[in-house]
């Protein structure tokens, strides 16, 4: 479901309040790009990156990061076993050290997840044409659609920290742990979401950086128009570009 362009002020995305409450050591950086195409070449991008996460994986493993260690952290607070439920970048990066690389999936997804592994920050891009009005990172009510990349429906636990619109579409579980197939970028995909959240001692530096390293890799490969903010308790919103109607694809890839 796309939401009426004619309703742009009510395109945004925020944290709610109780998660601020919750987490006050939360940093999260927003990003919107538009004109983005499943043709652009970013191999050159994703291999300045990989080795930068190389370089921080020579020492140890993920798991000494205090970026991941302080995600790991939150899942417990949020009585999740944190060896169970990794957080996405943890996730990559774990992959990253014991296959050497990650699959190619679209250029966009590509790239994120690269700078993902260099931060050791999940890094989420979502497809602006599926998301439905507002999207607010709140706890679920248990009654929210959430759609698996593979396709299967489920519904996220009620308390569950998630990614949830206008239509009442769960675009993430568990917070940072899984995106949500609905609203996955796709060879159709042009305009798009970027969000990225940390919770470490330096992230209030890191998570801007990250945003400003994104946002200069983005606009070097397509011709597009970016627009980055850091998000607090004090200024939790972020207008979002609208989607023309008809443009989306119904089909998770």
């Amino acid at each position: 479901m796309t939401a009426d362009p004619t309703t742009d002020s009510l395109m945004y995305f925020q944290h709610s309040d109780e998660i601020w409450s919750d987490h006050p050591q939360l940093v999260a950086g927003v990003l919107t790009a538009t004109r983005i195409t499943a043709d652009a070449v970013v191999e050159p991008r994703i291999e300045a990156f990989t080795m930068l996460a190389k370089a921080r994986l020579a020492g140890g493993t993920e798991a000494d990061l205090p970026e991941i260690q302080a995600w790991r952290r939150a899942f417990s607070t949020m009585g999740l076993k944190p060896t169970r439920y990794r957080c996405a970048s943890e996730s990559l990066l774990r992959r990253f050290r014991k296959d050497g690389a990650l699959p190619r999936i679209h250029p966009l997804v590509d790239l994120c997840n690269a700078v993902s592994l260099a931060f050791a920050i999940p890094v989420a891009a979502l497809d602006v044409a599926r998301i439905s009005g507002h999207l607010e990172v709140r706890h679920a009510a248990g009654d929210e659609s959430y759609l698996t990349l593979s396709g299967e429906p489920e519904s996220p636990e009620p308390g569950e920290v998630t990614f949830v619109d206008a239509a009442g579409h769960a675009h993430a579980r568990r917070w940072t742990n899984r995106q949500s197939g609905h609203s996955a970028v796709r060879a159709t995909t042009r305009t798009v979401l970027i969000v990225t959240e940390a919770m470490h001692a330096s992230a209030a530096k890191d998570v801007p950086d990250l945003i400003a390293t994104l946002a200069e890799a983005l606009s070097s490969v397509w011709p597009t128009t970016v627009r980055t903010a850091t998000l607090s308790r004090s200024a939790p919103r972020f207008d979002l570009p609208v989607q023309p109607s008809g443009t989306e694809d119904e089909t998770p890839r």
